[in-house]
Formats: C-alpha cells, sequence, structure tokens
C-alpha cells in the first residue's frame, strides 16, 4: 500500500490503513467483534484514481463534482414580488436565511435566469455564498432591511465558522464583493443591497459562457470569485443543504439534520487525534469524535470511536442510498472499522480525514476503497 503524505488541504488518492477515498480538492476508529456485512454501495459515478489525478493542475472539488454540481432545489418562480415573498416565508424559517435575504438569492437565479440561461444559477450557490460571507446579512449583529439594504454598511469581515479566516482582500456588503468584481459585473445599485450584490455575484459565477450545472464548471466558478479553500467547501456544504431542505422543508428540525448543521461549521479545523472540538480544548477533531460531537449538539449520543459507532447504531440496508446525516463507515465489518464521516447528500460526506488535514468535504464512496456501509442514528 502506497502512503501519500497531503497537505491542508489535498487532492490526490489517500492511503489509510484499509482505506483509498478519493479525496480531491484545491480543496479534499475497536471493540468485540460483531460481523455486520460489508454493503454494497448503491450506484454512483465512479471515479478512479487515474481519471482524479489527471486534472492536477485545475482547482477541483470532491471527485463527484466532476460529474455534476449541487443537487437541484426548490426553484423561485417568475412571478410578482408578492409570490415571490411567499416562496422565501415558506422555506426561511426551515433554511435559517432570513426571508429578506433569500428573496434576494432568488432575484438573482431569476435575473441570471433571463441574461444567461445557460449558466443554469440556483438560489442555493448565491445562498452558500452568503452563508460563508456574511451569514446572509447577519454578521456582527447586522441584517438586512425590509428595502434589501444592510442596516450598517458591511467592509470586509472573515469567512464564517469555527475555523474562520480573515479576507485577504478588500470586499464588502452581504456578498463580500470586491470593487473589481462590482465593476465586472456592471450592476447598478448598491453593494450593501441583497438584491444588487445577488445578481452581481450571478453575473461573476457565470462570467465567460460558465455552465452551473456542470461539476467542475461550478466548482471553477467558485474558485474565481473567492480564492479560499475554505470558502468553496463552504459554499458547497451549505448549498448542498439548502437544496436538500428546500425539498424537504420539514425535516429541518430532524437531528440529522442538526448534525449536519453543526459539521459544517467546523469544516476548516485541523484533524486531531483522539480530538473532542474546541469547546472540549483541543483544536480540532478526530474522525468519530466530529460525528458524536455533532450527534451530540442534537441531542443524540453516539459511542465514541468510529468501529463502536458501526457496532450500535441501526444499519441503512445496502441496496439504499445514505441519506442526509447517516454515518458512513469504512473498514472491516469482521475485524475494525477505521473511519467515519457524515453523509451530506449528492455522494459527498464531511469527514476529519486524517493528521495533517482539514475537516473537509470529500466523495464518500469510490471503486476500490473500503467502504463498509452507512448507520442512522436514531437517538
Amino acid at each position: 500500500m502506497v502512503t501519500i503524505r497531503f497537505p491542508k488541504w489535498a487532492r490526490a488518492v489517500a492511503g489509510r490503513a484499509l482505506i483509498a477515498l478519493i479525496i480531491v480538492g484545491a480543496l479534499v476508529t475497536s471493540g468485540w467483534i460483531l460481523v455486520r456485512k460489508p454493503q454494497p454501495a448503491p450506484a454512483l459515478p465512479a471515479v478512479a484514481a487515474a481519471q482524479a489525478e489527471g486534472n492536477a493542475a485545475t482547482a477541483a472539488g470532491p471527485s463527484v463534482l466532476e460529474v455534476s454540481a449541487p443537487v437541484q432545489a426548490q426553484a423561485p418562480q417568475q412571478q410578482g414580488a408578492s409570490e415571490l415573498e411567499k416562496w422565501a416565508a415558506g422555506l426561511s424559517g426551515a433554511l435559517d436565511i432570513p426571508e429578506r435575504a433569500l428573496v434576494g438569492y432568488a432575484t438573482g437565479e431569476l435575473t441570471l435566469r433571463k441574461e444567461q440561461p445557460d449558466c443554469h444559477l440556483s438560489w442555493v450557490t448565491l445562498a452558500g455564498i452568503g452563508k460563508a460571507s456574511s451569514d446572509h446579512g447577519r454578521y456582527g449583529g447586522d441584517s438586512v432591511t425590509g428595502s434589501g439594504a444592510l442596516a450598517k454598511a458591511l467592509g470586509a469581515v472573515p469567512l464564517q465558522g469555527a475555523a474562520g479566516e480573515a479576507a485577504s482582500e478588500p470586499r464588502g456588503g452581504p456578498m463580500q464583493l470586491t470593487q473589481q468584481e462590482w465593476k465586472r459585473a456592471g450592476t447598478k445599485g448598491d453593494l450593501q443591497d441583497i438584491d444588487d450584490a445577488a445578481v452581481a455575484a450571478g453575473r461573476v459565477l457565470c462570467a465567460g459562457g460558465t455552465n452551473l450545472q456542470a461539476g467542475l464548471g461550478w466548482w471553477k466558478a467558485i474558485a474565481n470569485y473567492r480564492d479560499s479553500d475554505l470558502f468553496r467547501q463552504q459554499v458547497l456544504g451549505n448549498a448542498q443543504l439548502y437544496a436538500a431542505l428546500s425539498l424537504a422543508p420539514q425535516t429541518a428540525s430532524a437531528p440529522s439534520v442538526r448534525a449536519v448543521r453543526f459539521a459544517l461549521d467546523q469544516l476548516g479545523l485541523p484533524y486531531v487525534w483522539g480530538g473532542n472540538g474546541p469547546d472540549a480544548g483541543a483544536a480540532g477533531f478526530d474522525c468519530s469524535g466530529l460525528t458524536k460531537a455533532a450527534y451530540d449538539s442534537a441531542g443524540v449520543s453516539l459511542p465514541r470511536t468510529a468501529d463502536s459507532q458501526f457496532r450500535t447504531e441501526p444499519a441503512v440496508p445496502g441496496n439504499q442510498q445514505p441519506a442526509l446525516g447517516d454515518l458512513v463507515f469504512y473498514g472491516s465489518p469482521a475485524t475494525r472499522i477505521h473511519h467515519v464521516g457524515l453523509y451530506l447528500g449528492n455522494g459527498l460526506m464531511i469527514n476529519a480525514p486524517q493528521t495533517g488535514m482539514a475537516i473537509q468535504i470529500a466523495t464518500y464512496h469510490v471503486a476500490g476503497d473500503d467502504y463498509a456501509g452507512a448507520g442512522r442514528p436514531t437517538g
């Protein structure tokens, strides 16, 4: 077995004990034996290692993004303002996005749908950017007013989440656009207004004939918007979550969704062997420390190690795709499970991979890895 050393964010094939996950990105534990049969993974686009390494010079996302972008969401319709407001009101609580900000993201999609229909911009991408950039205009106690403008003008702010990350260049507004991006978008209006800023952000993303339905096109557009691995990961994770919740808003308060929200907030923190996170005095988490803390935050107690989580949580039938918040396991059911992640949907998981790497989103299963099945915590 070849062991490859990784930087904090990595793009290569990970040799980790028995696991060989494709961890792609400019972006990228034992107990008595209770045998559970390995679960065949549902059909997914398997990306060979050679293919993943073939584009090493370009910024790519987790390997499934080489096939598809974040899943499609409930789309707003081109109707009057009152209908758009009703649409936003129906989703705002489930998504934890202020109604007026959600109207702004929908306005961005609807505008670009007319201007550049082949771009296929979705409001969930804009919402992912808004969350990572300013927590939808709520950074520092700010808010989006009824007119769409921020109550207080917002300059450059650090990326949201536990890891944080200061802006490396002057930015402003709810979408944290640079003046160059604002000018390039040719948007008339106010950088501090969510409608104007969302339209400008959409034009930046769609520039050059980009097709955001194509995985690599989507990923490169996010990379061009802000050159930050953490930013790309946050946008991807939150856009994926918003898409899923828009189709099933009644699940927003489920422990599985709350666990995923917690895990997304930890993106960028370091892997720490035995780590239980900053609240427990550690800089970061190990794999099972992350999944346990995520479910603890949702009121569900899990065992501490990956192996014990595998042997105690109800198994997802092997012919079923994991669902949002399911635990995905790696190793040998007959001997030892050595790794666990949290399923995000669309073939992706959130995990703390190994020493020297950050908590990040990765493809959850590829041909030849030692995926052992999924578990569904029930509390």
